[in-house]
């Protein structure tokens, strides 16, 4: 096989090269600034632009401080300071408007603008106490309208109100105790150094002729309170009770429910007891400025009488003997609507039974 002829390659002279001839130029030294009065000669061409000599200094303002070697110089004339105007009473920010809570029950009844609180209207419709009505909205046990309801909800007055079965269930496992309380008790919380009436209702006190039939349990004992008063020197009947319709039906100033008591008094005065300071008992007298309801007062013998009231103010017959010259030696309820003590002894209670209402 014939050897192949070799192929020289000689490079491109200096002066050929355009690659290298850009890197010459680029790395080449530059010439050396010169003076502008030299440019000024170099360069005939250019109108001259004042006469040659030192530069000219700029005149120097007097209100400016001039500066040297030595440190600041002395300072021309101070402008006057400007007035400042007197501070004014600052305008009231602009009110902001409280953005509304969002909701935490969404898919439930939207509270109505106007109207009444649901927990009242179910109060007032005999259904529950509040505070059972509150615990049964939340519980989600009631429905306004075909809705659930929410806490705080208003609504109409004429409203559809449903209540859950549940509700009615646990209302009627809630009980009422009849207690004959005696004297040195006081019927609400300790006070004075008296013990409340409810430290009674033991199971050591039961009384062993109750015939309600229910089965007493420790729950029953739990969460009782005095439905009406009965001050520390009075015996005789007292209701405690964990349902909030019985509570709402014994207290408060609408209700209507008779309260009978047996008091044991003695004439200040001369002579027999006036028939009119009798009729001022039935009605007549006022209390703190109010006037008292009608009475039924009426003698029992010849140093008791019989009350009759459908309210109960604080101290109310002591206050009432008071004011027509009797003194009150001794008091006893006997009677609340149409339960009465009978035989229950001093210091002993009983449920109350189904048949039995205020």
């Amino acid at each position: 096989m014939a050897d192949r002829p070799k192929l020289s390659v000689k490079p491109l002279a200096p002066g050929r090269d355009p690659y290298r001839a850009r890197v010459r130029a680029a790395t080449a030294p530059r010439p050396a600034p010169q003076p502008r009065e030299a440019a000024r000669e170099a360069d005939p061409g250019e109108a001259p632009r004042g006469p040659a000599g030192p530069a000219r200094e700029r005149p120097r303002r007097p209100d400016r401080p001039a500066f040297n070697d030595q440190g600041p110089g002395p300072r021309g004339p101070q402008r006057p300071p400007r007035p400042q105007a007197a501070p004014g009473p600052k305008a009231p920010p602009p009110p902001v408007e409280p953005r509304p809570a969002p909701r935490k029950n969404s898919g439930r009844e939207e509270p109505h603008a106007d109207g009444l609180r649901v927990a009242k209207l179910m109060t007032d419709r005999g259904l529950s106490s509040r505070r059972e009505a509150d615990e049964w909205i939340e519980a989600g046990w009631v429905r306004v309208n075909g809705r659930l309801a929410i806490l705080g909800q208003r609504a109409a007055a004429d409203a559809l109100i449903e209540i859950d079965p549940k509700a009615a269930t646990e209302q009627a496992q809630r009980v009422t105790v009849l207690l004959h309380k005696p004297i040195g008790y006081v019927s609400g919380q300790a006070e004075d150094g008296y013990e409340p009436a409810s430290v009674l209702v033991t199971r050591a006190n039961h009384w062993n002729g109750d015939e309600s039939g229910i089965d007493l349990h420790a729950g029953h004992l739990r969460h009782l309170a005095p439905a009406g008063r009965l001050d520390i020197d009075s015996t005789g009947l007292l209701v405690l009770t964990q349902d909030g319709r019985v509570a709402k039906r014994l207290i408060g100033d609408e209700t209507r429910v008779e309260k009978e008591y047996l008091v044991r008094v003695s004439h200040k005065g001369e002579g027999p007891f006036p028939e009119a300071a009798m009729e001022r008992l039935r009605h007549g007298l006022e209390l703190d400025g109010v006037q008292l309801r009608p009475a039924r007062v009426s003698w029992q013998n010849e140093d008791q009488l019989r009350f009759v009231l459908r309210e109960g103010r604080k101290r109310q017959i002591r206050r009432m003997c008071e004011q027509v010259g009797l003194s009150v030696l001794g008091l006893k309820r006997v009677r609340i609507g149409s339960v009465s003590l009978g035989p229950l002894p001093v210091g002993q209670w009983r449920f109350l039974r189904e048949d039995e209402r205020f």
